[in-house]
């Protein structure tokens, strides 16, 4: 079975960039098996073990640069002083550097220049989206938007993901076309949310138009994927990767 996906995007040679899936490691239930997250509650061996399996699969080049995911519109370069620090993207100009994100239903999204000299990987839930994430690594990039590709990864898709009125008014607020990402759920006073649409939104705001990816759903697909809706707090996180060859 397939533990590892592919972006299908037009980057060039020297662009890196995998997801993985909840298959090939050694954790336990319910973090059963490819946990990559050491904040979760799992075995912290069983995670080094994971990480460890992570990159010998995927050949890395160095460790990635994991980060301590706040929901925030932190982003840091990724160097080797950013390990561990609070944010919620990185990027690098430096080959061999490579950028991570982990979720379980949030959106994570990479970026690359169209030539392969920059890349970034965002970690973006709807706190992320609605302050502003994106804009803040595009600024941190600072490229000409038509050199940039961009791949929204697994996250919740729109048929699983309920909102309440107050979350959909703050990104009403911000932008009324986002109330285009939102329709009425079965739940009288709740809303069915589209973490894509409001990306691909966000990005085309700063005229970023080469989108590819954002077609599964981690709640509905448990076979491949971990998810926080679904199964609460114990459980793991894929992570999605970026680096420049």
């Amino acid at each position: 079975m397939t533990q590892i996906i592919i972006p299908d995007w037009p980057a060039p040679a020297n662009i890196k960039a995998y997801t993985t899936l909840r298959h090939g490691g050694v954790s336990q239930a319910p973090y059963d098996t490819f946990n990559l997250a050491e904040h979760v509650g799992d075995n912290p061996q069983d995670v080094q073990t994971n990480r460890q399996l992570l990159k010998e699969m995927l050949s890395l080049p160095n460790e990635p640069i994991w980060l301590e995911q706040i929901h925030s519109t932190m982003v840091l370069p990724a160097v080797n002083d950013s390990r561990g620090k609070p944010a919620d993207a990185s990027f690098t100009t430096q080959s061999k550097q490579v950028c991570v994100v982990l979720t379980a239903d949030c959106l994570p999204l990479l970026l690359c220049h169209r030539n392969g000299t920059q890349v970034a990987a965002i970690h973006a839930g709807w706190r992320g989206l609605a302050n502003g994430i994106i804009a803040k690594t595009l600024d941190a990039l600072n490229l000409p938007p038509e050199d940039i590709l961009a791949w929204l990864g697994p996250a919740i898709g729109p048929k699983a993901y309920e909102l309440g009125e107050e979350i959909r008014e703050i990104f009403i607020k911000n932008d009324a076309e986002a109330e285009q990402a939102f329709i009425p759920s079965l739940h009288s006073d709740r809303w069915l949310g589209d973490l894509y649409s409001l990306a691909k939104l966000q990005l085309q705001k700063r005229h970023v138009s080469a989108i590819y990816g954002g077609k599964y759903c981690t709640y509905s697909d448990k076979e491949r994927f971990f998810s926080y809706r679904r199964d609460g707090n114990k459980t793991g996180r894929i992570a999605s990767l970026i680096w420049m060859a």
